[in-house]
């Protein structure tokens, strides 16, 4: 308080000249300031942009095929960067183009990796033979499938709830190259906020 009263007192105090003189450098602050707000937020946009486009992307969670893990109406965000750097993993929850409609995005789980054999009996997952330990896996599975060798180049992708599931079993293999993200961050609902494995 002193402070501003002080202030106050010596401004009412200046001559009427030098009150006329500090106009001109208020302006200029005025538009110093408007130019580093408008930098930044140019500055701001542009990087955005470039999350957007080469990064990160949001998506939205539809259907049950993934339950309990991801639940219809949850928000994600997708690694878009991360393969230019490593290789797709088994167990990598990706999200990516439907082969038979690009327009379309799914999001499954990686299973089998190129030039593996995959079998799959009364649900149980083997890769070359040995069966496969699923932790991610809440219900048992059930059905059969196989044995097939996948292709190079592609991927074998499932649901968690495989019961529920439309994934490589029946559409078949996914080309590496369809992949659009790795699914990074549930970010929607908050209760449930994590990183997704």
């Amino acid at each position: 308080m002193p402070v501003i009263e002080e202030l106050d007192t010596s401004l009412k105090q200046l001559p009427v000249s030098e009150a006329e003189d500090d106009k001109p450098e208020r302006s200029v602050n005025t538009a110093m300031t408007a130019r580093a707000w408008l930098q930044s937020a140019v500055v701001t946009v542009v990087i955005f942009l470039f999350l957007v486009t080469f990064v990160v992307q949001g998506f939205a969670v539809s259907g049950s095929c993934m339950e309990p893990n991801l639940r219809t109406g949850e928000r994600i965000l997708g690694n878009k960067f991360i393969y230019r750097f490593k290789t797709p993993a088994r167990g990598d929850i990706i999200v990516f183009s439907y082969p038979r409609d690009p327009r379309r995005a799914f999001i499954k789980r990686i299973v089998g990796l190129p030039g593996e054999t995959i079998e799959i009996h009364r649900g149980q997952v083997f890769i070359d033979q040995r069966p496969l330990v699923e932790p991610y896996l809440i219900r048992t599975p059930h059905g059969d499938f196989g044995p097939e060798k996948i292709g190079k180049g592609n991927l074998f992708v499932m649901g968690d709830y495989r019961d529920n599931s439309r994934d490589s079993r029946d559409w078949g293999e996914l080309p590496i190259k369809n992949i659009r993200a790795k699914a990074w961050l549930r970010y929607w609902p908050l209760k449930r906020v994590n990183v997704l494995d």
